[in-house]
């Protein structure tokens, strides 16, 4: 295979941290992975695999205890123990009875055991598609559990060889990995990362809007669509076209049509310059691919392909889809997508749904064309990027995930960020879902409308839609209160772009950029019981409202918790006290995003959003008073020439300072200008936002008067409250107006 195919990997471990027998080897990587290896012929792996391309970790500390052999002749019982867990093997085959291992740090120290053959609670990790799905599904397992031990099997794995291309295992053997980290989830994150390889770098165009629709559209139909969009003020920046950019209605004899590499001329009678105009937009482009069905006679690069793999491109043979032949796949890239490639497609979606064998036992082809896309789209320096679905735990080395096609109900919403949170436990952090679901389900401006804030919120903001004619996510194609928020949100993501850029750098140094609340507070019991709230990023709490609103108060409503310290909510202002568990209470111009006292936003102010993604001239410092904080910006233009600004606020005084640039301040605009708002500043005035929901509730007057009065004039928070309790105000509505009277 080409250089560019050929992963770095240092798989064989130090032989400091081996326990070894006849058959079988314990090498201790870290505190808290140990990888157990059994051999019925004595011969073990030192070869990279799919999922693991480093063993080199330095020599950890552990003790060893063997006992002697009994009089039997039974094996002498092995003992391994280090900081973070107690490993027995009875020196045999691997049986239930016979090998264990105890995580120290569980929350319960009984149940912290990890028995070879016994299934054992996990937190959960990801799936490979959301494909159909209407609601929750039940999810993989990641490398974390309550009990704080989990395994990962790599035996079944294909091997990695040292000229980038791939071979089975040896028959028979078993490779595990424990990770028995209590609840240090973020070190064992950490160490996954270092056992699997990093999550890579993004182009900045990813963390941008992405327009996408299954949806037969000519060039002069999706221009004039994103010429609309920027007259709209709605700014994007990826532009994906579904699979009829190709020629799908085709002559049976050829396929489906679902398979295709030729431009479709009627739509696109100029593609390099169709992709030219809207590069001149600022919109990367990515085209659908489906490669299953192998590249038949009527396609362009027919003959060139067919040549390639010996076969007489005369005889109109198919050129069947082999991925696991190098040949095929060598000349799959440079005859079909080179090209393209060159034409100014930026990348690939791949969207394989077919299935998961191979000529090769055990190779998944979704994780091969995943693996293969990826790097040969990072060749001559680019920042590599493929848009795939997930392929197993080392999946995070390809981004980006495709979640599949959801149904558009608000049970499909209310899973995505639970599903999205829960993701980081197998390391994989840059999901983009369907945001607004793909097909089935009904029209509803609420729930199209709660799902883009979502969105703004995800890794990814890729907003698509089934093939339907009333399908479709533009936001004028809804009521006129669901385009102005829809709109004002879509805005936002690109605003945000300085902390999300800063945000790709963190999650490749290994944190995702969503992340579950138990992350930073294990031993916290109420952060367990938000799995729909998460953190975004570093300084964002994020408490998506994924139901449909009360009747009554016009007021979604979502269960959060706030951790210790003071929070402001940054579309409403309102300052809470943490330490607790609330519902929070929004009307459909925003979602429940809170930051702690102290933090230093960094956002794109919103009269200078432009077209494209680079670093802009001009940044709005968004600060939290109430503490001292601090943020590092980071910032390159996709060419590693990175530039780090540190920012700090001292909260006595109020000053804001933006320190020199560390690194090449070249990569900054030389006019970068910063501006600073303050948000929450106020104590606010509960008694006006108790008004505002009052007046807004769907209720007598009479009712209305009475219970404002009753705010109004009440001594205490807790004298108000008891008075409404005693008018009997609706429990929507009472709750309402307890979140803003007990907010501090």
């Amino acid at each position: 295979m080409k250089e560019h195919f050929r992963l770095d990997t240092h798989p064989i471990a130090d032989p400091a941290n081996i326990v070894q027998g006849e058959h079988h080897r314990i090498t201790v990587l870290d505190a808290g992975l140990v990888r157990l290896e059994y051999s019925p012929t004595g011969e073990f792996e030192d070869r990279a695999s799919q999922t693991v391309l480093n063993r080199a970790f330095p020599p950890c500390d552990f003790t060893v205890t063997e006992s002697e052999p009994g009089a039997e002749g039974e094996g002498g019982l092995i003992e391994i123990s280090t900081e973070r867990f107690h490993l027995t093997y009875d020196g045999g085959e691997f049986t239930t009875q016979g090998l264990s291992v105890w995580a120290k740090g569980g929350f319960h120290s009984q149940d912290s055991v990890w028995r070879y053959g016994v299934a054992s609670p996990n937190l959960g990790g990801t799936a490979r598609t959301l494909d159909d799905v209407d609601g929750a599904i039940p999810l993989e397992d990641g490398i974390m559990a309550h009990d704080g031990i989990a395994m990962v099997d790599d035996s079944a794995s294909v091997l990695l060889t040292e000229d980038g291309w791939i071979t089975p295992r040896r028959k028979g053997n078993l490779d595990l990995y424990v990770f028995a980290y209590g609840r240090d989830y973020r070190r064992a994150l950490e160490v996954l990362y270092t056992l699997t390889g990093p999550t890579p770098l993004l182009p900045r165009y990813a963390l941008g809007n992405w327009w996408s629709r299954y949806h037969p559209y000519s060039a002069d139909e999706y221009l004039g669509l994103m010429d609309k969009f920027a007259a709209e003020g709605i700014p994007f920046s990826v532009g994906v076209i579904d699979m009829d950019w190709h020629l799908v209605d085709i002559d049976p004899r050829y396929g489906s049509g679902w398979t295709g590499y030729t431009w479709n001329r009627e739509l696109f009678p100029d593609p390099e310059a169709f992709l030219t105009a809207l590069h001149e937009r600022g919109l990367a482009t990515s085209l659908n691919v489906h490669p299953a069905e192998g590249v038949h006679a009527h396609e362009a690069a027919y003959a060139a392909l067919a040549k390639r793999v010996g076969i007489d491109p005369a005889s109109e043979t198919p050129v069947p889809f082999d991925p696991t032949d190098p040949d095929f796949l060598e000349a799959y890239f440079e005859e079909l997508h080179h090209p393209l490639e060159d034409e100014g497609v930026d990348f690939w979606w791949l969207d394989w749904q077919q299935g998961g064998v191979t000529r090769v036992p055990g190779l998944d082809p979704l994780w091969l064309l995943n693996h293969f896309h990826f790097l040969d789209s990072g060749r001559a320096g680019k920042r590599p990027l493929t848009f795939s679905r997930y392929a197993g735990i080392g999946s995070h080395r390809y981004p980006i995930g495709f979640s599949g096609d959801t149904m558009i109900t608000w049970e499909s919403l209310d899973f995505q960020p639970y599903f999205t949170a829960t993701a980081s436990n197998a390391g994989y952090g840059w999901w983009s879902h369907d945001i607004g679901g793909h097909f089935k389900g009904y029209k509803d401006d609420e729930l199209a409308t709660r799902w883009v804030q979502l969105g703004v919120f995800s890794p990814i903001n890729r907003l698509h839609s089934g093939f339907n004619p009333f399908n479709t996510k533009e936001p004028w194609r809804f009521g006129t209160r669901a385009q102005q928020v829809m709109t004002e949100f879509l805005r936002l993501r690109h605003q945000l772009l300085p902390y999300l850029a800063t945000m790709n750098v963190r999650a490749h140094e290994g944190r995702p950029i969503v992340e579950p609340m138990y992350y930073e507070h294990p031993d916290q019991p109420d952060a367990w019981t938000v799995p729909n709230q998460f953190m975004f990023g570093t300084d964002l709490l994020v408490a998506p409202i994924t139901s449909p609103a009360d009747a009554e108060t016009g007021l979604g409503r979502v269960k959060a918790w706030l951790p210790e310290g003071e929070w402001v909510d940054l579309f409403t202002g309102m300052r809470y006290r943490g330490g607790r568990v609330l519902h929070l209470h929004r009307d459909l111009g925003s979602i429940p995003v809170l930051a702690r006292a102290g933090t230093i936003l960094p956002v794109v102010p919103a009269d200078a959003l432009g077209g494209g993604t680079d670093p802009a001239s001009r940044i709005e410092l968004r600060v939290v008073p109430g503490a001292d904080g601090e943020f590092t910006l980071v910032e390159d233009r996709d060419d590693q020439r990175w530039a780090r600004t540190r920012i700090s606020y001292d909260d006595a005084s109020g000053a804001v300072t933006v320190h020199d640039v560390e690194g090449h301040d070249d990569t900054l605009p030389q006019d970068r200008a910063y501006d600073t708002v303050l948000v929450g500043a106020g104590d606010g005035d509960p008694v006006a936002a108790a008004f505002a929901i009052l007046d807004r509730a769907q209720m007598g007057f009479e009712l209305k008067g009475a219970a404002y009065e009753a705010i109004r004039t009440a001594p205490s928070p807790a004298a108000a409250i008891g008075t409404l309790q005693a008018l009997e105000v609706s429990p929507a509505l009472l709750g309402a107006l307890t979140e803003v009277l007990l907010a501090r």
